[in-house]
This record gives C-alpha cells, sequence and structure tokens, in this order.
C-alpha cells in the first residue's frame, strides 16, 4: 500500500455532509463513475472536472456527516482524491472509508494552515504532514489493524484474503 502522497489540496470547512458530497438523486445507480462525476455537484459544479488523480481533501470538523451512504466516499475515490485529512470525521463515514481502503486521517488544525491549491506531503507511516512552508505538522498514526485494513485495500479483501489463508492447507 502506498503511504506517501504529495498533491494538491482541496479545503473545505465544517459539516461536510454526505448529501453535500454526493445529491441523493444519484442514488439510484451503483456506478460509481457516477458518483464521482457528480462528487461535490452541489457546492461547485464543476469541482469533479477540475480534480486530478492525487490530490487531497483538507476540511474542517464532523466530515461526512448526515446519513451513512457508502457513495460519499466511494465517489471521492473513485474521482482520484488520494486522501483525506480534516480536524474530525462523522466516525460512519470514517469506518465506511476504511473499509473501502480510502485513507481518511484526523489532524485537528490543519485547514487553518493550507490554502486552496497548495502542495502538501502526507506520510501514513511517520504520521507526518509537510505543508508549503517546510514545516510538519504531527497527527495520531491510524492503529495497526486500521494499516492492515488500507493495505489489504478495503475490510473485503482482508477478509477475503485471511478466509483463503484459512482454508489452505499449510505447507510444510
Amino acid at each position: 500500500m502506498q503511504t506517501r502522497f504529495q498533491g494538491r489540496v482541496w479545503t473545505f470547512g465544517d459539516d461536510i455532509s454526505t448529501d453535500h458530497i454526493i445529491a441523493g438523486k444519484y442514488l439510484g445507480t451503483t456506478d460509481p463513475k457516477i458518483f464521482a462525476e457528480h462528487a461535490f455537484e452541489a457546492v461547485d459544479p464543476t469541482w469533479a472536472k477540475k480534480v486530478q488523480p492525487g490530490d487531497l481533501i483538507v476540511a474542517g470538523a464532523n466530515f461526512g456527516c448526515g446519513s451513512s451512504r457508502e457513495q460519499a466516499p466511494i465517489a471521492l475515490r473513485t474521482l482520484g482524491i488520494a486522501a483525506i485529512l480534516a480536524n474530525s470525521f462523522a466516525r460512519i463515514f470514517f469506518r465506511n472509508a476504511i473499509n473501502l481502503g480510502f485513507p481518511v486521517i484526523e489532524c485537528a488544525g490543519l485547514r487553518d494552515r493550507v490554502k486552496p491549491g497548495d502542495g502538501i506531503e502526507l506520510d501514513l507511516a511517520s504520521g507526518e504532514v509537510r505543508l508549503p512552508s517546510g514545516e510538519i505538522m504531527r497527527f495520531t498514526a491510524l492503529p495497526p489493524n486500521v494499516l492492515e485494513i488500507l493495505e489489504a485495500g478495503g475490510l473485503v479483501p482482508k477478509l477475503r484474503k485471511e478466509l483463503a489463508q484459512k482454508s489452505s492447507p499449510a505447507l510444510t
């Protein structure tokens, strides 16, 4: 799994809901490309067209609040967002993102230190974010069980791998 990311910042404030991320009118499909094309459409109809693979979202508190729709992190991951860093996350959004293998990091205060378009570097392994000024902000590293899920590409791939290992006879 990639643990280092370098990308352009997109900033959002507090209380960004899953309705902001993907409107309910698009939930009649299961196509992740549709979700990606319409990400943040109600906030900025052109946003999804401007995002480039590897970009990073930096937000305030309670990112992903609202309904528990898994389509919200799917939309952002499919669009190519490498990771989301926020002061805090709604717990269900955090869990949905991790279960999908999508890195989400709580880094309190980062939102106040960057502006849209800044380039930052994220290192999951060291728990650091390098700001454009060269200053380093630290965040609490994700626990090992969460890193294992991310490394496997999500919870379902992790469980499939574990089940396959248990059902395979041990080599002697």
